[in-house]
């Protein structure tokens, strides 16, 4: 390995100071500052790493992670939080105080820029009980937060407020040799001198915006904002407004078109499977998180429609229909109503749920059909197929399973692996089999009809560009449709042999429908047309719709590549997506969920278990996976429930309604406002600018911890000032307890609007015991956010009880038990050979391996140095991949390939091949 650096860098202290730490062996080059050593970049970047693979990394903190992998030491969750977020919080307030500072000779100005951040981190360490930010020993995230913060707390003349915790933290990392001589050897003893030279080549940062702090706290741990006076000032004046002040919250009136002047917004939730029941993963990944942003959206005074429904055709469906022995139509009938009924118990509150099966969707489709077949972008084509000779059927999708061509996964489907989520050609499965029969199907051609995706390609990247850049696009979507662009796009099949679908109008394909994938999107339209006929409204007038398309990260591709292509294509003026919401998957405890082993919660079972609907909703969104993969757990659920939830929510809202009805005969006191009162506004505005500011991104469980944020601030004002003490005393005190009674009962109304979007009934319930305004909630949401007085004096609020139940630990071990299911004997001892198949079948070795029972008799020393060069180098690409935070498919097929480039090593060296360590773990 090769690293180079540059004097004046100060982003090579940090690399400098891992390679040291790490003892990872690799040459060091200094270079000037303005060489280009990665040769495919258009601007010189340092520092730079070159792996013996030949790839580069050239993000410091990527080569930091990457250096203390190589050295066995991977980054921990907390770890990978902070160095997040010294690139995306610290660093541009760093680069702009070194700027100001360096550059301009302003170094009070670049405390002040340097303050929030440092603030946030003098509080998080003051919470640790640990030596270093995340455990007793340095680790990545001590170096990369060192050596940024180096030019600034070397210099005993900078002062940013009381760092005690800092400074510590600082000089305890700064005795490591490797800290000091990375320091010395980029910035020789001057610090900010000596990086004029690198800063008066940077651009000029651009001032500051308050960000999100990183979640890499427990709950209760969120950094406090610092409260200005002029904070306190605004919140006091804004406290005093009244609800007249505020726009009257419009009355829901179908249909609901778009209305001039207005903000419209279009959302569509992904359609989900006729053909089985939704578990709860499937909940949070399309129907819940967009009920949650519809119902904000109504709030806000937005002109919203929210449309969803069963997808309805397909092989899926053929496929349930034989199993249940009905007709496709029938179990059409049959799952739309399960769909319904779960949605209507989660209060998902739709505009209208339709399906697919209609009039309008045949109509709307072949229209869009018939148009891409007139501009040219269709493609007619001969197809290898797999054919069931004993079903006399082709098979297409899901009446074809087999061993995964790129991950060896072992139940892939015809035309997607469930594991590594790459699409796949059914004639491609290693070992596939009829669904139907059991079969092993043979090869047969068959003629199709392909979209023309590159001819379409120029066309998309320029619409991506627009949209991906102006809307909210979760990083997911975005990685997923660039690694789509990456090696270019391909034809893409849209026709199938089948008899349930959308009929192919062309007469030479009369025997065929549509593929899926290209109808079931254009289900948007359709659902949306049997809404109101007035549905080109919305479908056709993007310059006044806002279009949300909220999915699981598997629905990506389809959404941002293929539908947009195909109305790109028809020409007919759509509406296409400007914010792409997709969540990461949500496990099962430390499982997958399966009706078919009874493990896992599906949206049936959930209210027979006697848990309300809006306590699912909570713990869903709470856990929501918006960045990685998270899990549903019985044992989290009860400890949410009883500590954020009873003893933090409920608690508060109990005790200021109970106040008013206990001491105040159930009318709210008069306030007299003193400091302590005008801070807590100014708290709980902060609070619900911060949760109006993510939930307009889709920041749906960061907002929700905002409200949990308010609430402890409420239990900790209470607390304090003991309305139940005060109001035995003098007249001062029982003013005082009036005062203090009058402010929590208003903050528990603001909860109440808050909650709309995440627990509508409880919501509703809180409501209904304050007597609340009905203008409430939008006034209080209403632009940035306004805390105002909506329980004046002499309100009268109605009867006050519990919101929340414990939930008790033999309930949940009996539930946890009842849902784990059972996997039988011989489904276990089935896995194995499927297992070990997947084994043998993973990546592309270059030479075939020997037979294992070959192994000890032919020892191979040449092929052994061989491949022990490849394993390196493979080893190299893999930790790479982690480091850059590739994609965990991407990473998956080359974790593959090193493992089977290990198995090949230790055949050649005469060893037996140890087990790969998914060997014993069943799907």
């Amino acid at each position: 390995m090769k690293l180079f650096v540059s004097e004046g860098n100060p982003h090579c202290v940090k690399v400098l100071a891992a390679v040291e730490l790490t003892g990872v062996k690799c040459d060091i080059s200094h270079v000037n500052q303005d060489e280009r050593v990665v040769p495919y970049l258009s601007r010189p970047l340092l520092p730079a790493l070159l792996l013996p693979s030949g790839l580069h990394l050239f993000t410091p903190n990527a080569i930091c992670r990457y250096l203390f992998e190589v050295s066995g030491q991977e980054a921990s969750d907390q770890s990978s939080q902070w160095l997040e977020w010294e690139g995306t919080e610290l660093q541009p307030a760093l680069m702009q105080a070194l700027h100001m500072s360096a550059l301009q000779g302003k170094g009070a100005e670049a405390a002040g820029t340097l303050q929030g951040p440092l603030s946030f981190l003098e509080q998080s360490l003051s919470r640790r009980a640990t030596q270093f930010l995340t455990s007793e020993e340095v680790t990545v995230a001590d170096i990369v937060l060192w050596a940024a913060l180096y030019p600034f707390l070397s210099n005993s003349s900078f002062m940013a407020g009381d760092l005690g915790q800092v400074h510590a933290w600082f000089e305890r990392v700064g005795k490591l040799e490797a800290c000091r001589s990375a320091a010395q050897t980029v910035l020789k003893g001057k610090s900010l001198e000596a990086l004029k030279g690198y800063l008066q080549k940077q651009p000029v940062p651009h001032a500051q915006h308050r960000g999100s702090q990183p979640c890499n706290q427990t709950e209760g741990e969120d950094a406090e904002h610092a409260i200005t006076e002029e904070d306190i000032q605004a919140a006091v004046k804004t406290w005093s407004r009244a609800l007249s002040d505020f726009p009257a919250p419009a009355d829901r009136q179908h249909p609901i078109l778009p209305q001039e002047g207005k903000r419209n917004v279009l959302i569509t939730s992904a359609l989900p499977y006729v053909n089985n029941v939704p578990h709860l993963g499937n909940i949070i990944g399309c129907v819940l998180s967009a009920d949650v942003f519809a119902r904000y959206g109504r709030l806000r005074g937005w002109n919203m429609l929210f449309v969803c429904g069963t997808d309805e055709y397909g092989t899926a469906t053929e496929n349930k229909a034989r199993e249940e022995g009905l007709t496709p139509r029938e179990i059409c009938d049959k799952y739309h109503a399960v769909h319904a009924g779960i949605y209507k118990w989660f209060q998902i509150d739709f505009d209208f749920f339709g399906r697919t099966t209609t009039a309008h969707q045949t109509e709307i489709a072949q229209d869009i059909f018939w148009r891409l077949h007139q501009r040219g972008y269709l493609l007619e084509d001969t197809v290898e197929q797999l054919h069931c000779e004993r079903c006399q059927r082709f098979l297409a999708d899901r009446f074809v399973e087999g061993i995964c061509p790129h991950c060896s996964y072992p139940e892939a489907r015809g035309d997607q692996c469930d594991k590594c989520g790459r699409l796949i050609n059914a004639v491609e499965l290693k070992d596939p089999l009829c669904k139907v029969c059991k079969q092993t199907p043979v090869v047969r051609s068959s003629k199709h009809l392909f979209l023309d995706l590159p001819k379409l390609e120029s066309q998309l990247e320029e619409w991506l560009e627009q949209s991906v850049s102006s809307g909210d696009w979760t990083p997911n979507a975005r990685q997923i449709t660039r690694s789509w662009l990456r090696d270019g796009l391909k034809p893409r099949c849209i026709t199938r042999d089948l008899q349930w679908g959308t009929p192919v109008p062309h007469p030479d394909f009369s025997e065929k429908v549509f593929y899926v994938w290209f109808d079931a999107p254009i289900g948007y339209l359709s659902i949306t047309a049997n809404y109101t006929d007035q549905w080109e409204k919305w479908w056709k007038n993007p310059k006044q719709v806002e279009l949300y398309n909220f999915m699981a990260k598997d629905n990506v591709p389809f959404h941002s590549v293929v539908f947009p292509c195909s109305l790109l294509g028809a020409q007919d003026n759509y509406t296409l997506v400007n914010n792409l919401v997709a969540t990461e998957y949500l496990n099962y405890e430390d499982t997958k969920f399966s009706k078919s082993r009874g493990v896992g919660v599906f949206g049936d079972m959930a209210k027979d278990t006697g848990i309300p609907a809006d306590v699912w909703r909570f713990y869903l969104l709470y856990v929501r996976p918006e960045g990685q993969d998270s899990a549903f757990s019985w044992a989290d659920m009860a400890l949410k429930n009883n500590s954020e939830l009873l003893n933090n929510l409920g608690n508060f809202i109990n005790r200021a309604g109970m106040f008013v009805s206990k001491f105040f005969e159930g009318r709210v006191p008069q306030t007299e406002l003193q400091a302590e009162d005008s801070r807590l506004l100014a708290q709980v505005g902060w609070e619900l600018r911060q949760y109006i500011q993510l939930l307009d991104r889709v920041r749906i469980r960061d907002a929700l911890k905002c409200i949990l944020n308010i609430s402890r601030h409420g239990n900790q004002y209470i607390q304090v000032n003991e309305p139940w003490k005060r109001i035995k005393g003098e007249d001062k005190d029982r003013q005082r307890a009036g005062t203090v009674t009058a402010m929590a009962v208003n903050v528990a109304c603001l909860l109440a609007a808050m909650l709309e979007p995440y627990m509508p009934t409880v919501s509703a319930t809180i409501r209904d015991q304050l007597r609340a305004p009905p203008s409430s909630a939008s006034a209080m949401l209403h632009g940035a956010g306004s805390f105002v007085c909506t329980l004046p004096a002499g309100h009268r609020i109605g009867t006050v009880s519990p919101l929340f139940q414990k939930l008790e630990a033999d309930q949940i071990e009996a539930l946890r038990k009842r849902f784990g299911g059972q996997q039988p004997e011989e489904e276990g001892s089935k896995q194995q050979p499927q297992t070990n198949a997947k084994s043998e079948a993973n990546a592309k070795p270059a030479t075939p391996a020997p037979p294992a029972e070959a192994a000890g008799n032919f020892a191979n020393p040449e092929r052994a140095k061989q491949l022990a060069q490849e394993v390196a180098e493979q080893g190299d690409r893999v930790r790479a991949l982690k480091a850059q935070k590739a994609e965990k498919a991407v990473i998956a097929e080359e974790v593959a390939k090193l493992l089977e480039l290990k198995k090949q090593l230790a055949l050649a060296e005469g060893k037996n091949p140890e087990p790969s360590p998914q060997k014993g773990k069943k799907k």
